[in-house]
């Protein structure tokens, strides 16, 4: 491919708040956080910067509120050559809005106020239908009504546009069939669980979890590990990729960091595995990083370190 992967990213764009703990909480513990801060988030978004730092033209389909932050939320994107043409704005609604707990370990407890990402609808994809047939890849999440990520997800796949699901977060009830009828599906550990209807998370079971994913309609199951790697599984054959060994200290964005930089090399070199590869280590450099956002890496530096890890086996 000589012209830049298009990407569309259908999604969810939040402002994070953000404290930082020496562990998690308990149930009704209450801590004292070391740190706070805000940064910008949501998956939607995050892919989608992730997604442009790796060499893609991104355009997102989404929503913000008409408060105070959405301006703040455009302008973040737009700084990431991000196009924000297909951002609508819905009236008398916040914007979206996260607050999370990070322990010293980089782990992380998330609860996501949805605000104007519960607004976006399927007429706002019908709307914007076009630039998914004219793009290489639409990238979706589960941060915006289910309904609407299925209307996209139908629409790509009429179109002959590839599909990549990142399932976050699992709804709590049944998940459509359809939805699951994509070209690639990357969950974490617990998500793929959850879809699965997996017990434990051994490697035997996330094998047996891969294998149920892509018989319901997935062409290749992509399970995110962590430090563990990605355990590939693509319709043939299941094998674990590696990836850095790196200290993490913020895990927030990792697996959005994989999911963009993944699309991106997928729709360059149509090399699945090298893709992955090229996923994990934009995800371990992520982990390795704070912020959502801001760790998520640049191009070169992807290249850089998969270059170094590459030649060091």
């Amino acid at each position: 491919m000589t012209q830049q992967p298009r990407i569309v990213v259908l999604g969810s764009i939040n402002l994070d708040l953000v404290a930082n703990c020496d562990q998690l909480p308990r149930p009704g513990e209450t801590l004292t956080a070391k740190a706070y801060r805000e940064v910008f988030g949501g998956k939607g978004a995050n892919q989608a910067i992730a997604a442009a730092r790796a060499g893609g033209a991104v355009q997102m389909i989404g929503r913000v509120g008409d408060d105070a932050v959405a301006a703040r939320l455009r302008q973040n994107l737009q700084a990431n050559r991000i196009d924000c043409s297909a951002v609508l704005t819905s009236a008398s609604c916040p914007s979206g809005l996260a607050m999370l707990v990070v322990d010293n370990a980089g782990e992380n407890q998330i609860v996501v106020v949805p605000g104007a990402n519960a607004l976006v609808t399927p007429e706002d994809v019908d709307r914007y239908a076009d630039l998914i047939g004219a793009s290489d890849c639409l990238l979706v999440q589960l941060e915006v009504p289910l309904a609407t990520v299925v209307h996209a997800v139908e629409i790509a796949r009429r179109l002959g546009v590839r599909v990549i699901l990142d399932p976050a977060p699992v709804p709590s009830g049944a998940i459509p069939e359809s939805l699951l009828s994509v070209d690639f599906l990357c969950p974490n550990e617990t998500e793929a669980m959850r879809l699965a209807g997996v017990a434990d998370e051994t490697p035997e079971s996330m094998e047996i979890a891969a294998q149920r994913l892509h018989d319901r309609g997935a062409r290749q199951v992509a399970i995110t590990r962590g430090a563990d790697g990605t355990l590939l599984h693509d319709g043939r054959c299941t094998r674990n990729v590696d990836t850095l060994s790196i200290t993490a200290v913020d895990c927030t964005g990792a697996g959005d960091a994989f999911a963009g930089a993944f699309a991106v090399c997928w729709a360059e070199t149509n090399d699945l595995l090298h893709a992955v590869r090229w996923g994990n280590v934009a995800g371990a450099l992520a982990a390795s990083r704070h912020g959502a956002q801001d760790g998520i890496p640049a191009r070169a530096d992807i290249d850089d370190t998969y270059r170094k890890s590459r030649a060091a086996r």
